[in-house]
């Protein structure tokens, strides 16, 4: 056996202790068979190395890996088993700095399923009182998990929210392939329960944006001729609205890369990332105005460097309590090959395409 397929191995062998895992995913990502250029030399060679921040603007905040569903291509490897929850008092540090750092404009709350953390309506509450806006990363099935979440579309409302949900397909079973059996419809009547209090609807200011993940180890079609065909069938077989959707590559991460290496598609999905390459999504990837916030309070460039346990270079800054925005402004941003996931193409972000 090649040293390359041992190191696969040792991948998917890896244990359930989260910085195992990571370490082994980091390993493996920069083993460079000789067609892999690595990401570093790609910046390089059009002078964006050393990689480095344009702002401070969007806050996202992991408020904990604690999940109603399993998905394959989670590359939180969130789920109903996941214990790790961001404590009420590390949202009172995170309050603070938003408090001291009007330049935050964005606070992108995700997970896991974010509701499912405790002090997740107190968090809102107290965040509205600032005047920022809020996204939530809403997986719609939580509406219907229990009711205690049924009113979640009513209290995002009240509060403004952003909702950003991911689903896979328009149809059944792309759907519930991609995310368990039964996801599909309870995604359809979750947003047509957001449908009822505005959400997506031509007359309001209430934003639903969907995203698209591929099921496969394939690349995202067009975005826009994408969410086109959303539009239609949305409409067409169940009269539901949206503003937009966000079509989102994965990357080679956690749950996501076990799937790749298990089916012996890492070195080809690799091969397409890396000849799609593209200078301009490389300019204005979300690492550049974003930090990503750990459920634990540890800072990261974005959410993929957080699920590899990679945290930010500014080493007087890496966790909130010790939080600089100057710091973090002046730091290099780390790259690594997973990064060419959001720059093949037309690029990819948390907000879908960026060229």
């Amino acid at each position: 056996m090649s040293e390359f397929k041992k190191i696969k191995l040792k991948s998917l062998k890896a244990n359930s202790n989260s910085l195992s895992k990571a370490a082994n995913q980091i390993v493996l990502l920069e083993q460079n068979p000789d067609e892999f250029t690595p990401f570093r030399t790609k910046l390089k060679n059009i002078n964006l190395l050393p990689l480095v921040p344009t702002s401070l603007e969007i806050f996202q905040i992991n408020l904990g890996k604690m999940c109603n569903q399993v998905c394959t291509h989670c590359h939180v490897d969130a789920g109903p088993d996941r214990k790790e929850i961001m404590t009420k008092e590390t949202m009172e540090v995170i309050l603070e700095i938003l408090k001291l750092n009007p330049e935050f404009k964005i606070v992108d709350m995700t997970g896991g399923a974010p509701e499912m953390n405790p002090h997740f309506r107190w968090f809102v509450e107290e965040i509205s009182k600032l005047k920022i806006q809020m996204y939530v990363r809403c997986n719609l099935t939580i509406i219907n998990a229990n009711k205690k979440y049924n009113d979640l579309p009513e209290f995002f409302k009240k509060h403004k929210i952003e909702v950003i949900s991911s689903l896979p397909f328009y149809s059944k079973d792309r759907t519930d392939k991609q995310r368990g059996d039964g996801v599909f419809e309870s995604s359809i009547k979750a947003l047509k329960m957001l449908n009822e209090v505005g959400y997506g609807k031509e007359y309001s200011d209430l934003k639903l944006n969907l995203v698209y993940n591929p099921a496969g180890a394939f690349l995202p079609p067009d975005q826009n001729a994408l969410e086109k065909e959303y539009k239609t069938a949305l409409q067409k077989d169940f009269g539901i609205a949206f503003n937009n959707l966000f079509a989102i590559t994965n990357l080679p991460v956690s749950r996501y890369l076990d799937y790749l290496v298990s089916s012996g598609n890492f070195e080809d999905y690799m091969t397409k990332l890396i000849d799609a390459f593209n200078p301009s999504a490389a300019l204005n990837v979300m690492c550049r105005n974003t930090i990503s916030i750990g459920w634990d309070g540890y800072i990261y460039d974005c959410d993929f460097n957080q699920m590899l346990e990679l945290k930010v270079t500014a080493s007087d800054s890496q966790h909130i309590k010790d939080f600089n925005a100057t710091s973090l402004l002046n730091r290099n941003i780390i790259v690594n090959n997973h990064c060419y996931g959001c720059t093949a193409g037309a690029g990819s972000s948390c907000g879908g395409a960026v060229a």
